[in-house]
């Protein structure tokens, strides 16, 4: 895992959860499945960029009024806008490429930028990036336009090394993965910065879980598994969801722990 500094907010204050194995292994379920739910409502039922982006939109817009609403880490309502954000920050950037021309190394250097700017006003704001301290509503703020960026940006950047630099799908996800790896090592071993390595694996999270999705869901004579969109979005829908069970019971018995460690 790479964990980040722990500050000032105690648990039942922390609007986002833990850093633990359960962790990524549900954020990247989620940024597989942001990519093949995107293509099934856009490709598949037919909807096109242009109709599934406002909707998809709109759904991510009450999710997160629901997830600010909370002002605590509720299991369902911050997976929910994960896997919200994940779609819409894929149409985002695939609208650009696809509706509007722009080419994959544009958006990968614009959303780059974007990203960069948004950490330095939340740094410059806040004095602190580390996603144990999201207690208030401006740093909330800050950190769901931070993983907007991030889905985009991965997007992006994982489309122009499948496909632009022509590397497939499967050597793509090895690649990501392995930096990946080299992120935690350094973290591990050389004390790399814990909040550097944290974003720097959530970004290359986007682009690892795109590529594999895209390798089970594409047809074989593109380069995937054919399995399709519609059967890879369920399995991991299914997956996401029992994870979502198994982390609100987790976090029930966790908060019920704190309680009678409180009382006596």
């Amino acid at each position: 895992m790479l964990p980040t500094n722990k500050q000032s907010a105690g648990p039942s204050q922390n609007r986002v959860p833990d850093v633990t194995f359960d962790f990524w292994l549900i954020k990247l379920m989620a940024v597989t499945m942001g990519e093949t739910a995107a293509d099934y409502l856009a490709v598949n039922l037919g909807l096109g960029l242009t109709v599934t982006s406002l909707i998809m939109t709109g759904v991510l817009i009450v999710a997160l009024v629901l997830q600010f609403a909370q002002k605590r880490y509720v299991p369902w309502a911050y997976w929910l806008a994960v896997v919200l954000i994940s779609v819409v920050g894929t149409l985002i950037t695939d609208n650009l490429v696809d509706t509007f021309g722009v080419r994959l190394q544009t958006t990968t250097i614009a959303f780059s930028v974007a990203l960069a700017a948004t950490f330095a006003v939340w740094y410059a704001s806040e004095r602190t990036l580390s996603i144990h301290t999201i207690f208030t509503t401006r740093r909330e703020i800050f950190y769901w336009l931070a993983i907007l960026f991030t889905f985009s940006l991965g997007t992006a950047a994982g489309d122009l090394v499948a496909e632009s630099f022509d590397m497939g799908y499967l050597t793509s996800g090895l690649m990501f993965g392995g930096v990946i790896g080299l992120i935690a090592l350094a973290y591990y071993l050389v004390n790399l910065d814990a909040i550097l390595a944290f974003w720097l694996a959530y970004i290359l999270t986007r682009p690892l879980g795109a590529s594999f999705g895209d390798l089970l869901s594409q047809p074989v004579e593109y380069g995937g598994l054919g399995f399709g969109t519609t059967s890879t979005s369920m399995i991991f829908l299914g997956c996401i969801v029992a994870l979502v069970l198994y982390m609100t019971l987790k976090k029930t018995a966790g908060d019920a722990d704190e309680i009678l460690l409180e009382s006596d």
